[in-house]
């Protein structure tokens, strides 16, 4: 995985023109791999297939 989040980073780097300094790439490693965990815990939380999204969220 480490390999395609380094691919990764340097192609978003690179579409973004942004400077991505070496002493930067394990934070920014860490982020990707904390954010790509979470993301694939709601991805894979079951729900029913009648679940309508609300429209309105109010407190």
């Amino acid at each position: 995985m480490t390999d395609h989040l380094d691919d990764y980073m340097n192609a978003v780097a690179r579409a973004m023109a942004l400077p991505l300094e070496d002493a930067w790439r394990p934070a920014v490693r860490a982020n990707l791999d904390v954010s790509l965990r979470l993301a694939r815990l709601v991805d894979d939380f079951p729900l029913p297939d009648d679940v309508v999204s609300a429209a309105v969220y109010s407190t």
